[in-house]
């Protein structure tokens, strides 16, 4: 929701960095706009939401992570690191988490600290994130622990509407489930790496269905390898992202189910390809008295630093596009 505190305020030349999240061999990669709020010339306060969903499209991103501290201190004895406080942000409004903005978060704190290896307390919808990044010459590899990830099967009131959607047929359904990392998301095996590289969903009717379910979107992947790689595609329209390039979260979630039913503890999860950007994740699960536990892996390229318009949000409430 926006905030209604104070109208939208004139801006001197916001700074976003972009951020290449999930690179797969030095490349792609989502790009990710970090801002951080609490050094960007905004005279003690932040922005507002509305100014905050402007942020993906002025930078051409399809998420932004806000970052500010609030002077909490991360718990523990001798342990005098600031909570990191990350909002996540599209263009249609804020996520509870996101995995690759979590990834590219801590690819932009590490860089600035400095040194080689870098540890992070980051808050998270409330719940404290543990991430650590390693500084290589030329991309940072970053990693926190995410869940507890929730898992349980569709109903078929739910296959009714979300299968059509990607255009299948209720006979592909064996394996699906619904799994919640943040948000629940609906996750679906396909038999065939080619089956999945010519899916194409009809996006308004996803979206509705996804809307009326309180769904994230639908996370598609082919065959696990013996290996432990998979193929993966995520389809967001409800979040005003028809395609992810990289979807760290559902990762996650997939790791979780297939250790539940295969018995797998590791994966490697490549997405981006139709989209021309290829990702990568690293997604290793674990049990626990509290469910499936996932440790996730990116590494991220710095990009370039961008500088927003004066104002985000004219008069009228109509975004400024570059």
């Amino acid at each position: 929701m926006s905030s209604p505190s104070r109208p939208p305020a004139a801006r001197a030349g916001l700074p976003a960095m972009t951020v290449h999240a999930c690179l797969r061999e030095g490349g792609g990669g989502s790009p990710t706009a970090v801002v951080d709020e609490a050094s960007s010339s905004l005279s003690g306060h932040l922005l507002t939401d509305d100014e905050r969903r402007a942020v993906p499209a002025l930078a051409g991103t399809s998420h932004a992570a806000f970052l500010s501290q609030d002077g909490e201190r991360a718990a523990g004895s001798g342990d005098d690191r600031p909570v990191v406080t990350v909002r996540f942000f599209t263009a249609e409004g804020e996520l509870p988490a996101c995995g690759h903005g979590t990834v590219a978060a801590l690819a932009f704190l590490a860089q600035r600290a400095g040194g080689r290896e870098y540890q992070a307390a980051l808050c998270v919808a409330g719940r404290v994130v543990e991430g650590r990044a390693v500084c290589g010459a030329s991309s940072i590899e970053a990693a926190f622990e995410a869940g507890p990830v929730g898992l349980r099967e569709p109903t078929s009131g739910e296959l009714a509407l979300l299968l059509p959607a990607l255009g299948l047929r209720t006979a592909v359904a064996s394996g699906a489930c619904i799994a919640t990392l943040g948000r629940p998301r609906f996750l679906l095996p396909l038999p065939t790496r080619s089956a999945l590289a010519v899916l194409s969903p009809d996006l308004d009717r996803l979206a509705a269905a996804c809307d009326r379910l309180g769904l994230l979107g639908a996370f598609v992947h082919a065959p696990i390898s013996p290996s432990g790689r998979v193929a993966a595609r995520m389809f967001a329209p409800s979040i005003g992202v028809p395609e992810d390039i990289a979807n760290v979260n559902s990762s996650a979630c997939l790791a979780a189910h297939l250790l539940g039913r295969q018995g797998t503890t590791g994966i490697t999860v490549y997405m981006g390809d139709a989209l021309g950007r290829p990702s990568t994740v690293t997604a290793a699960a674990r049990r626990t008295s509290s469910g499936p536990m996932v440790e996730v892996r990116g590494t991220a390229r710095i990009g370039h630093v961008l500088r927003l318009p004066e104002r985000l949000v004219p008069p009228g409430g109509r975004t400024v596009r570059p």
